[in-house]
């Protein structure tokens, strides 16, 4: 058994920004169900204050200059895992977003919040903490965290072993260097093989440079991030650390996507009785404003409206996609350009192109139940959630083959040993070769069998997070029976 700090900047249910937060929220509690002793730390934030509030009580006080004076609350998650809550109001309970004040500027404090986070988890993890319990293994995620393992090095005695994982590269916590007084940093670790990064501070480059692991959220995303593009100006040293690196596959929350149980959708179902799910196909075509067409597939796609998500090459072609013929359900939003080509798009052709702006939960599940395949042009992708639902809804899925798109979607001309085919994929990021990618769908579509069969094959993966706590443990495991980290 291996007892772990989990030190993370947003958890679900309690506060949500990305997919880093759907996996505090369940990575943790299938270690826990694995037997492993498990303390998740997560910033005082107001709406985590206002949710847990009475629940919690004072464990420590922690006095780390130059920062202000903390707590640590302890508390409960609502999956019963053990929380510890850094309470430091001037940093943390404050109205706006975690990260950014409004919807274009960052905090300006964001250094010495996270700064304070990092600097926390190390000392929790460390033989100064205040707290009886002592973890073998500090988890960090993302920058937000990435300084933790530095501030585990400085003079303190033995500590945990530290994990860096990698969410998504392209955020890099990057400030200038006049911040590191204010993070309590000696200037000498303000160098290429310490925490300098192109002239400026990373806080993620300064966890991959000094973690003792690294991992990211899946195995083909852990291949690509070390070389351009990807690798987003730190694959020399990601190459230089792949000993170090291990890419783990993230799993879902299969019992709040579970179309045999889910309360949001029109009508549940299983691998056993599939035509059911026309019954949700009905209710999405309700919802979006489509036609009655039942001889036309219909493709969903839920998404952030970014240049990552590749949307713009569905824009490109979506004429053309409609020709085929076929309907488009699109739920998201965020680009302005990209949103006001989907407006466009749904006022030129109306029955046949759905928009829903924003992002409404219930109405996800409903596209995922309900639309024939989905949609996921994703020009990068560290991992991706929304395949995996797909799939165990019975909705084969075209995506790009990158990151864990790639290493979760099966294509027909890649099955082996006789495995079904659960997708479509394509490796350009071009108009062209998805508009390829969703015609070879079109085609399998009018093939009730071989669409029965990849259905039915998507529902059988296991997309559990009890697999990726697994290979955790396993790391934990390796880590913990290292020789004590002393400095």
């Amino acid at each position: 058994m291996t007892a772990l700090l989990f030190a993370t900047s947003e958890a679900v249910p309690l506060v949500k920004t990305g997919g880093l937060a759907d996996v505090s929220g369940a990575l943790p509690q299938a270690l826990t169900q694995l037997g492993h002793d498990v303390r998740v730390l997560l910033p005082g934030y107001r709406a985590v204050l206002q949710t847990l509030g009475s629940e919690m009580r004072v464990l420590a006080h922690l006095d780390l200059p130059p920062f202000a004076p903390a707590r640590i609350l302890g508390g409960t998650l609502p999956g019963g895992v053990p929380l510890l809550v850094l309470d430091c109001p001037p940093y943390f309970d404050r109205e706006g977003g975690l990260y950014q004040r409004d919807s274009h500027h960052d905090w300006p404090d964001n250094h010495v919040r996270f700064g304070l986070l990092s600097r926390a988890a190390a000392v929790l993890a460390g033989e100064a903490s205040p707290l009886d319990w002592r973890p073998d293994v500090l988890h960090c995620n993302d920058w937000q965290i990435g300084l933790a393992p530095v501030y585990a090095t400085l003079p303190g005695g033995r500590r945990a072993a530290t994990v860096l994982t990698i969410h998504n590269l392209a955020y890099q916590g990057i400030f200038p260097p006049g911040v590191l007084p204010a993070l309590g940093l000696p200037w000498d670790l303000f160098r290429v093989d310490g925490v300098e990064y192109y002239g400026n501070v990373s806080f993620l480059k300064a966890g991959v440079q000094f973690a003792d692991r690294i991992t990211t959220v899946s195995p083909t995303y852990a291949r690509e991030i070390q070389h351009e593009p990807l690798g987003f100006g730190m694959q020399g040293l990601l190459s230089w650390r792949s000993g170090d690196l291990t890419g783990i596959l993230n799993g879902i929350d299969t019992e709040q996507w579970d179309p045999a149980a889910d309360p949001l959708i029109a009508a549940r179902f299983r691998a056993t009785t599939l035509p059911r799910k026309e019954l949700n196909r009905k209710a999405l075509r309700e919802r979006f404003g489509l036609e009655a067409l039942e001889s036309v597939p219909v493709a969903g796609v839920v998404s952030r409206f970014a240049n990552q998500k590749g949307l713009d090459l569905l824009v490109a072609c979506a004429e053309s996609v409609l020709a085929l013929p076929m309907q488009l359900a699109v739920l998201g939003s965020g680009d302005p350009e990209i949103e006001h080509a989907f407006r466009g798009l749904a006022s030129k052709y109306p029955g046949r192109f759905g928009l829903q702006v924003g992002f409404d939960e219930a109405l996800s599940h409903l596209v995922e139940a309900g639309a024939d395949l989905f949609l996921m042009p994703s020009r990068f992708e560290p991992c991706g959630l929304n395949q995996m639902y797909s799939q165990r809804y019975g909705t084969p899925v075209v995506a790009r083959a990158t990151g864990g798109l790639v290493d979760s979607v099966t294509d027909g001309d890649q099955a082996v040993d006789g495995e079904a085919p659960t997708g479509f994929l394509f490796t350009e990021p071009t108009p062209e070769a998805l508009f390829e990618a969703i015609s070879r769908a079109v085609a399998a579509y009018a093939d009730r069998r071989l669409w029965r069969r990849m259905q039915r094959a998507g529902m059988a993966r296991d997309f559990s997070w009890t697999r990726a706590a697994g290979q955790y443990a396993a790391l934990y495991q390796a880590l913990s029976g290292e020789p004590g980290k002393a400095t």
